[in-house]
């Protein structure tokens, strides 16, 4: 079914898709839908229903709960339920907080039945560019564009952050764009409503949602991609077959002949940067029109975080530093990618928290904890120049994980080495139950491969 719907997307770019709501509650549709529901971390969490994805299965039953889902959908009497408010801690320790809303599991099977169907058909429109929350793509590719082009004469950087993106986008403008894709009633109806669910706050109180999609749906990110399509196709249209930039001679044209900048928009989500070849001005004179472009979506950037900034300078990008710099004891520039200061400081208050020396966590938990955290941070980060910085982390979790075992086990140092130096000299690694720490110096570094257009696409055969 989502082959055929983006197939038939692709073929035809002007083609609105009628009668798709037999779809969504198709029976095969809401299983598919339930089971993804039931796989997300969040399925533990109830919305103001206070069922779980646990609960349903346990007391209402997976197949009775699909059947009266369907009929309602079918005949018209699904509907929505405000989302519970949850509010967060922002990363990187700023103290401010990020809302989230959190609809029932009812809704989310709904939202993700939306999905399947909604997404290939806009996967078709997408630009290339764009990275956030799209089927086979990952921060990775949009770090390796940058340092791609960052390499090509793209010095001049627009670090761009839209204020409060999710909840501002404009419903009206929204819905404009789901419509140029989608003509069936029923699905425009349901996507409406649930943007109009409203919210149902911490404090108790019911807040009608106006404006934004609330951060915590499933199908909240393919409508933030949808209104966030408006910068793509502004800024990469000229990138198109024909275009002024579609092909390197004719960038190079624009740059050496008429004197005119060319630009390159990666974007992951709501967070975006442009690679400008250019000056300052021509950066400055981008921003201007960017915040033309957004402003018919609800959309405004931020005028204490939006920065024009060199790449000599550096920038920080989805948890990476990328810079322009010197190589060392050499003359030659090259654009690197660090780790960012503050992923680095998230990673280890997370292993302070799990390692205070007045913890009574059993010790084979602890570990257990800490390996998890630690492979998941280093497999991200294990495409950037992270070796000094992952031989500083393992020293640092190494000595947290040894003061709880001395503070806990009333070991001096003596008993230390006793316990975890063999008889030839050489350390063991601390552990319990079993369980070993594991040794985040040990992460293979390897550069990221540029994948360009040869991402897979889901929905081609061709690409499986």
């Amino acid at each position: 079914m989502q082959a055929k719907l983006h197939r038939w997307a692709a073929a035809d770019p002007g083609r609105r898709f009628d009668d798709v709501f037999n779809f969504v509650h198709d029976p095969a549709t809401l299983i598919v839908a339930f089971d993804r529901v039931a796989g997300n971390t969040g399925a533990r969490t109830p919305g103001i229903d206070g069922l779980t994805v646990a609960a349903v299965e346990e007391q209402i039953g997976v197949p009775g709960f699909l059947n009266d889902l369907r009929t309602s959908l079918k005949d018209g009497s699904f509907r929505p339920l405000p989302v519970r408010e949850r509010k967060i801690p922002k990363p990187g320790g700023s103290g401010k907080v990020r809302s989230l809303g959190i609809p029932t599991v009812a809704d989310r099977v709904v939202q993700a039945a939306l999905k399947l169907v909604l997404e290939p058909i806009f996967e078709a429109d997408f630009e290339p560019v764009s990275y956030g929350f799209r089927p086979r793509r990952r921060a990775q590719d949009a770090i390796a564009e940058i340092h791609y082009f960052g390499t090509r004469g793209y010095r001049w950087v627009l670090d761009a952050d839209i204020e409060a993106c999710f909840d501002s986008i404009d419903h009206t403008a929204l819905m404009d764009r789901v419509r140029r894709r989608v003509k069936d009633k029923r699905v425009l109806a349901l996507v409406k409503a649930f943007l109009k669910a409203g919210i149902f706050t911490e404090l108790g109180d019911h807040k009608d949602t106006h404006t934004g999609t609330p951060q915590g749906g499933i199908l909240s990110p393919l409508l933030a991609n949808i209104a966030l399509s408006v910068l793509d196709e502004h800024l990469h249209g000229p990138w198109k077959p024909g275009g002024a930039m579609s092909t390197e001679g004719r960038r190079a044209y624009r740059r050496r002949i008429k004197g005119l900048p060319t630009w390159r928009l990666v974007r992951y989500a709501d967070d975006f940067v442009i690679l400008v070849c250019g000056d300052q001005d021509d950066t400055h004179a981008l921003r201007e029109d960017i915040t033309a472009v957004i402003a018919p979506m609800g959309l405004r950037l931020s005028q204490a975080k939006t920065r024009v900034v060199h790449m000599a300078d550096g920038f920080d990008f989805l948890g990476f530093r990328i810079q322009w710099r010197r190589k060392r004891g050499t003359d030659t520039w090259h654009v690197y990618t660090f780790i960012a200061n503050r992923p680095i400081r998230s990673l280890k208050a997370k292993i302070r928290a799990l390692t205070h020396r007045t913890s009574q966590q059993d010790l084979g938990y602890v570990l257990s904890r800490l390996n998890r955290l630690m492979r998941g941070w280093a497999g991200y980060f294990q495409h950037a120049v992270a070796k000094h910085t992952l031989d500083n982390l393992e020293n640092f979790a190494w000595w947290r994980v040894i003061r709880l075992m001395r503070q806990r086990y009333r070991w001096k140092w003596k008993d230390v080495r006793r316990h975890l130096v063999t008889p030839t000299g050489r350390w063991r690694r601390p552990s319990a139950d079993g369980i070993e720490l594991f040794n985040i110096a040990s992460t293979t570094i390897t550069r990221y491969r540029y994948r360009a257009s040869s991402i897979p696409n889901p929905y081609l055969h061709n690409h499986a």
